[in-house]
């Protein structure tokens, strides 16, 4: 199936790989499906049927015009799970897609298992009751780059997002490049909204339909998603949730690719 249509009329472009209980992922911001084939081929090979679909507004899907607040967004991943089949899937999050995962669970429900990577959940926002969070002109910040110049802006976001560096260089140039070339796909006003979405949201209520086994894995040197507002922030709130630290930033499905589906492929396996 090349594409699931929502039931608000937009189109899906979806990827399904292999055979076996599902597992449905869902790829961050600001990218698409592609990000996670090294762990959809882990976990294909592995003996799981994997699904996985680029966001509405990012990649090959519709960019229409709305629909990019969580509970669209979430009403989006049970339309591509009831179309294609996929029932009581293992649920895998990336950075924005953490928050898919959060929203789906606590509007819908249905998850054998649910894995949070380099997640945006619990709560991004710096607030009177979360003080440690990213204060929201940093946001703000974000969207005036994007709208001043987003190739210059992209460029210069993807290296913190990998973590490349003067010295450090963990991933090639050429991952950087074509990380570019998948977000400059993406539709501006989706980009924008995205922002606001995965910026502002407040999941800390979702936290408690996290009933299933869960696996929070997040970098030590993350920039983009700092772990200790989030990765360790969700597995304090996710009672008997396994959390795995990596160090490394915030890309891991490429700079710690092997690592990141082997850890998948394991959790699954219990």
């Amino acid at each position: 199936m090349a594409t699931v249509k929502t039931r608000d009329g937009t189109t899906l472009y979806v990827k399904d790989w292999g055979h076996g209980r599902p597992v449905v992922l869902v790829h961050g911001w600001p990218l698409n499906a592609d990000s996670w084939d090294d762990q959809a081929l882990a976990l294909a090979n592995a003996g799981h049927r994997v699904i996985f679909y680029d966001r509405r507004g990012f990649g090959r899907s519709d960019q229409p015009w709305s629909g990019y607040d969580y509970d669209t967004l979430a009403d989006d991943l049970a339309d591509v799970i009831a179309a294609t089949g996929a029932e009581n899937p293992a649920l895998v999050g990336f950075s924005m897609g953490g928050g898919e995962v959060a929203r789906f669970l606590s509007r819908h429900g249905g998850a054998r298992a649910a894995a949070l990577i380099a997640s945006v959940v619990p709560f991004m926002l710096k607030t009177d009751d979360n003080p440690d969070g990213v204060p929201g002109e940093e946001f703000d910040k974000i969207k005036s780059g994007l709208k001043a110049d987003r190739p210059k802006f992209l460029a210069g976001f993807l290296k913190d997002f990998y973590g490349v560096g003067l010295v450090s260089k963990p991933v090639s140039d050429e991952v950087v490049a074509a990380s570019l070339q998948v977000a400059l796909q993406a539709g501006l006003k989706g980009t924008l909204d995205c922002v606001d979405a995965f910026g502002r949201t407040d999941f800390r209520a979702d936290l408690a339909a996290f009933t299933m086994p869960t696996l929070v894995l997040h970098g030590t040197a993350d920039k983009t998603v700092p772990i200790a507002i989030s990765g360790r922030a969700a597995a304090r709130g996710i009672p008997g949730s396994k959390l795995i630290e990596i160090d490394g930033p915030h890309g891991l499905l490429a700079t710690h690719k092997d690592e990141v589906g082997k850890a998948l492929v394991d959790f699954l396996a219990r």
